[in-house]
């Protein structure tokens, strides 16, 4: 019987401590909302020389950022019985330096960052301010679920 979600994990990157394949599958599960029948998602991190061109080249922003999601059906009808298909990479020496300037762990901040991408994936934004608030909230509801404290409490 085929899961619900399939991961590959590639590491590119010379940092330490990184999450592994197992860490991904169960956070991606969590974030997975009951509608998604089935996923493919890979979860790649990234030094910071990639991180950087990755934003430029897709994102037109020259610096390399924490996460970056892409949906592969993003621009594609409504099939039905297609997977979400999607990549999330992650920029390791940010997403490090974000967990030491936050005072978290860097397991909590990767499992935030993957919920994170994961719900892009399924079509969540924050470019508004009430789909950030509303993102937002879904993010604590899970992460809560894991056990991992509201990472935007010090903005409340």
């Amino acid at each position: 019987m085929k899961q619900r979600l399939e991961i590959c994990h590639q590491v590119e990157s010379t940092a330490t401590g990184l999450p592994d394949t197992a860490q991904f599958q169960a956070w991606a599960e969590a974030a997975l909302l009951p509608d998604v029948a089935s996923a493919e998602i890979t979860f790649r991190i990234v030094d910071t020389e990639e991180g950087q061109q990755l934003n430029r080249d897709y994102r037109g922003k020259d610096y390399a950022t924490n996460v970056l999601t892409f949906t592969f059906d993003e621009d594609m009808p409504d099939v039905p019985g297609l997977p979400l298909l999607g990549d999330i990479v992650f920029c390791a020496q940010v997403v490090e330096k974000e967990a030491q300037e936050q005072n978290i762990s860097l397991n909590d901040h990767y499992a935030h960052l993957t919920i994170h991408g994961v719900l892009h994936l399924q079509g969540y934004d924050h470019l508004e301010e009430d789909e950030a608030l509303e993102m937002e909230a879904l993010e604590t509801r899970l992460l809560a679920g894991l056990g991992i404290s509201d990472p935007y409490s010090e903005e409340k």
